[in-house]
């Protein structure tokens, strides 16, 4: 078995917050290589809906989300479904889940989303010049739709508190107001809200490698390995995968929904399971959109991605194993052509990814429990794209020993 050795630091996983990590660790003198057992958006960063969702500072865990659960779980096609195969298997998960759901973890949890938000919002605008990448960003603002005067009522306490932690929204209150925006829509559709600080990338595959192609240009290493057991040494830490060991100064560990079991590897028991979220692309041409759409009480999001429209989201609790069900990508894009009557439903390509989730809906971004030497940044459930340059830029001061922009402790692995 071969031996790299002599590594500074080795990023583990090469979808966007990897990538991301790796390419400013390198602006800062670091030599880096980065490891993934696919290669670069081989995975989860491929195929998401390319939006950067900083208006979305409300955890998934919301005081009262429990008692709304067990109407949408038996439903095994709608916005929130739960595979029986796993039921036991996640029901320690699903536990922590509640508790992060009680107001007191709840306004904890919220606060300090809010403050990695702002600090990513920003450290994005950072990114794009580094890599001179105004062109794939999309300032199109985001339509979030309500039926009837009830549904929309009820989302505006969660829009006041939005907006207490800065987000700006604009409320269209009948479908000709909406229909300015977004032509299209159904009339069902009576209320919205827009978001006019919203962005999304052109296509989340490509703004990845994008980034993976400045990180190489200026000397960084991406290379195939799967790696399955760390060791942590006196002045090291070990890499093994079968075909090589690694060895390096520093590890990151960002391999999304395949963290939990290398951080395990080292002692490290943490609560990472998986949402896995369906969609569709379709061809150019299926809908003339101008903004990203949000139907949020129905568990989706159609978006531009290139040229063509991608309709995709809701949440399955089955983890990494079982078999995908595509049926829930129908239900979405069934759903979509009802709502956007002009939708053209034809060519389009099905996908399914897995988005690494922690039951209080915050990354784990810190040192590893066991020894400083490996710094995690995994579990951003569905915000990895957006939280990516921020996080790129903790890491990197936690790796470089500096003081943290923001305070890490509510994302810290010994937080469970």
């Amino acid at each position: 078995m071969d031996t790299a050795t002599n590594q500074d630091v080795i990023v583990i996983g090469a979808g966007i917050i990897g990538i991301s990590i790796a390419l400013k660790l390198q602006s800062q003198g670091r030599q880096v290589l980065v490891l993934d057992r696919k290669g670069v958006a081989a995975e989860t960063s491929a195929g998401n809906a390319g939006a950067f969702a900083f208006a979305d500072v409300i955890p998934l865990a919301t005081p009262g989300i429990m008692r709304k659960a067990p109407k949408w779980l038996i439903d095994p096609l709608g916005p929130l479904s739960l595979r029986p195969a796993y039921a036991l298997k996640i029901l320690p998960w699903m536990l922590r889940f509640w508790r992060a759901s009680w107001q007191d973890k709840y306004q904890a949890a919220l606060a300090a989303q809010a403050s990695l938000m702002d600090l990513s919002k920003a450290a994005l605008e950072r990114q794009i010049n580094a890599v001179n990448g105004e062109a794939m960003i999309r300032r199109e603002g985001q339509l979030q739709l309500y039926e009837g005067e009830a549904e929309f009522s009820a989302s505006l306490a969660g829009w006041q508190t939005r907006q207490k932690h800065g987000v700006r929204y604009e409320l269209l209150l009948t479908p000709d107001a909406i229909a300015k925006r977004q032509p299209g829509i159904h009339p069902r559709f009576t209320h919205a809200v827009f978001t006019p600080e919203w962005k999304n990338v052109c296509d989340p595959a490509e703004w990845t490698q994008h980034l993976a192609n400045e990180f190489e240009k200026l000397g960084g290493k991406i290379a195939i390995a799967s790696i399955h057991s760390m060791t942590i040494n006196k002045d090291s830490v070990t890499l093994k995968s079968d075909s090589a060991d690694y060895e390096a100064h520093q590890v990151v560990l960002a391999a999304g929904a395949w963290s939990k079991t290398l951080a395990q590897s080292i002692g490290d028991s943490l609560p990472l399971d998986t949402e896995r979220g369906y969609n569709t692309t379709l061809p150019a041409g299926a809908f003339n959109l101008k903004t990203h759409i949000t139907f949020s009480n129905h568990g989706f999001v159609v978006t531009k991605i290139g040229e063509g429209v991608r309709v995709g989201g809701a949440v399955e609790l089955g983890g990494l194993n079982l078999e995908p069900n595509y049926k829930r990508a129908d239900v979405l894009l069934n759903k979509a052509a009802e709502f956007l009557p002009g939708l053209k439903t034809e060519g389009g390509k099905q996908w399914m990814g897995f988005r690494p989730s922690m039951p209080d809906s915050l990354p784990v971004i810190g040192y590893s429990n066991r020894s400083k030497r490996v710094i995690y940044a995994f579990g951003h459930g569905h915000l990895g794209l957006t939280q990516s340059a921020g996080t790129a830029e903790l890491v990197a001061a936690l790796a470089n020993n500096e003081t943290p922009e923001i305070d890490l402790t509510p994302f810290s692995a010994a937080r469970f």
